[in-house]
Order: C-alpha cells, then structure tokens, then sequence
C-alpha cells in the first residue's frame, strides 16, 4: 500500500514536468508498454491511452482525447465484458483483438476527439480536430475533423512537406530547437522558407 502511494505521488510530480520527466517515460513504458518521446505531453494517462502504444516526440495531446484499442464483440452471445476480459473471471483469455496504435512526431490531438480501434496510425504533424471521430489511419500532415472523421486539409504543401522531412526537426533537442528559432525568429511562422535544403537553418 505504501509503495502505490509512494508511486502515485511520484507520478504526480513527474507529471509537472512531463515534456521531459525521463522517469514518467520509463515508469509507462515498463509498467504499461506506453512508448512516449520527449517532449510530448498530455500522454500519461493509461486510462486514456491504452497499451502497447507508441507516441513520437513533440506531440500535443488534450487531456480530454480517447484512444479505444478495442471493439465489443458484435457477433458474440452477449456485448458483455464477461465475454471477452480475463479479468472478470469468465473467459480464461481475452477474445477481442486489440489495436496497438503508433502516432508520430508532432501529432496534435484535439479535446474530446475519439480515436477508434480501427485506427493504427497517425502520422507525423497529422491534426485531429477537436470532438472527432477518428475511424481510419490517418495521413502524415493531414487535418482531419467531424463525425467520423474525414480530410479537411493539408498543414503544408508537398514540397514544403519534403523540406521538413529532410530537416527531420523533431529530433533536435529542445536547446537545439530555442538556438534556431532565437538566430531567426521567422522560423516558427514560416520554417521552411528559412531553411537549406540540406537540414540547417540559413
């Protein structure tokens, strides 16, 4: 008993610095094969964020966002948990399959937006609008919206699209990240247009 407490506190702090806490990042991973990369927040929490989940660096995700890893079984004799979760005692294993979800770097997920179980990726600088309902993968740079969710447009052009992944940016530590945008502050407004092709700033 003591022990939980001790880690429930400990979760507690680490959570105020949770773009960097190593040890939250190592605690989800251990305890709940949650892969979370630096910077990334608003992804410690195992009720929200299922297990076997891989989140990249940089990312945004709302303290209201959902991802379900599975489905009640529509076939089966009951929809019931009994059916389908060990833990109740019923069914010696699981019988559901469950969605082992990868999101990118730099992925914002908006409040109350839903992510269905058939959904297994979201790809890098993607944009989940807020209350949507996500029910197919979903495209890197792609903003998506509504009820079930659908494209409603592109962050950047396919040739600015092609400067950013050659610039590979989400990889830059967060001092790296401040140098850059303190020699030429019009990176945060208009980044591509600022950089070399061959991945610095100019």
């Amino acid at each position: 008993m003591l022990d939980k407490l001790i880690t429930k506190f400990r979760i507690k702090r680490a959570i105020q610095n949770q773009f960097e806490d190593i040890w939250l990042r190592d605690y989800f991973y251990a305890k709940f094969n949650i892969s979370v990369g630096l910077y990334s927040y608003g992804c410690f929490d195992s009720l929200r964020i299922p297990k076997n989940t891989k989140i990249g660096r940089y990312c945004s995700f709302s303290s209201t966002c959902y991802f379900l890893n599975g489905n009640h079984g529509l076939a089966y004799l009951s929809l019931h948990p009994y059916l389908y979760n060990p833990a109740l005692n019923i069914v010696a294993t699981e019988t559901i399959e469950r969605t082992e979800f990868i999101i990118e770097d730099d992925v914002w997920i908006g409040h109350n937006a839903i992510i269905l179980p058939s959904v297994s990726k979201i790809g890098r600088g993607a944009v989940i609008a807020a209350g949507a309902v996500v029910t197919k993968n979903v495209a890197a740079y792609e903003i998506v919206g509504g009820v079930p969710a659908k494209a409603i447009g592109q962050r950047f052009d396919v040739d600015t699209i092609k400067r950013i992944e050659s610039l590979k940016w989400w990889l830059w530590s967060k001092e790296k990240l401040a140098f850059e945008i303190k020699s030429n502050p019009n990176l945060i407004y208009k980044p591509v247009a600022h950089f070399s092709s061959s991945g610095g700033a100019q």
